[in-house]
């Protein structure tokens, strides 16, 4: 079994502009489009049994639509969804009632996109009354392409935000990335054995054996496969980790019963 817990879609209508968007301001190249029915036929055609999409509110004029979608869709075709939240988000606590209500595992932050730091008192707010509710945070970590001159979720930011909450928000933070893009040496010293999951989107290809030793040091137990798609093929992400010099038992852990941990207990 499978599970790709970091995947993007958007709505048919929208998608090809918001892929040229991002492709743009990030110097990037999608490696598919960002449609729900691309993402589907890439899942048939490589084996992956349920995909995670993860929107992402850059304004909170958004977050009605993009959770109401994202209710209607939840569970359908193997496709779970999180929920989006902005950082201005005029009522929180309601917010993350029709979450949960709805039945969707956590949130997406992007503090990039958000454009705030991660430990900006807004997120703590949030993440507080979401982990309060059982609800999982999932977030950026690290370098974006797209904003290179200002990391917004450093691991010190991650580091504070951890003191701050203390237990409140403990196996409930997912660190996308493995715990921060391009940045394999600053997890590797300061959050490696923290109680944070981390995610192996878009960084298997960049540096194997440093995603390995991150990995080996953080337990292969708060490992979760992700691809980042459509920025990253999910047959050549289950291909590197399959290469990567791990057990069967470890590699069941990160392809899907972490995963399943997460999806079932939310």
């Amino acid at each position: 079994m499978v599970i790709d817990f970091h995947t993007h879609t958007f709505p048919d209508p929208i998608a090809e502009k918001a892929v040229a968007h991002l492709s743009k301001i990030g110097h990037a190249t999608a490696f598919m489009d960002a449609k729900r029915g691309t993402l589907l036929q890439s899942m048939r055609d490589n084996h992956i049994d349920v995909s995670v999409v993860l929107p992402v509110a850059t304004a909170p004029k958004q977050e009605h639509s993009i959770n109401a979608l994202s209710a209607s869709l939840n569970g359908k075709d193997g496709l779970h969804y999180a929920g989006a939240v902005h950082p201005d988000c005029e009522d929180v606590g309601a917010t993350l009632d029709n979450i949960k209500d709805s039945g969707l595992f956590g949130i997406k932050l992007h503090p990039d996109y958000q454009g705030v730091h991660f430990d900006d008192p807004r997120y703590l707010h949030i993440m507080e009354e979401a982990a309060r509710r059982g609800l999982y945070i999932v977030t950026h970590a690290g370098i974006d392409i797209a904003y290179r001159d200002h990391v917004h979720c450093t691991p010190d930011m991650v580091l504070r935000v951890l003191s701050e909450l203390g237990g409140i928000i403990e196996n409930k933070l997912i660190l996308a990335h493995m715990g921060g893009y391009e940045l394999p040496g600053e997890v590797l010293e300061k959050l490696c054995g923290k109680p944070v999951w981390m995610d192996t989107a878009a960084v298997l290809d960049l540096y194997p054996e440093k995603c390995a030793e991150i990995i080996r040091k953080h337990g292969a137990e708060r490992i979760l496969f992700a691809t980042d798609s459509p920025w990253r093929s999910q047959k050549q992400y289950v291909d590197l980790l399959n290469s990567l010099p791990l057990t069967r038992k470890e590699k069941d852990c990160i392809f899907f019963q972490n995963a399943e941990k997460i999806l079932i207990n939310a």
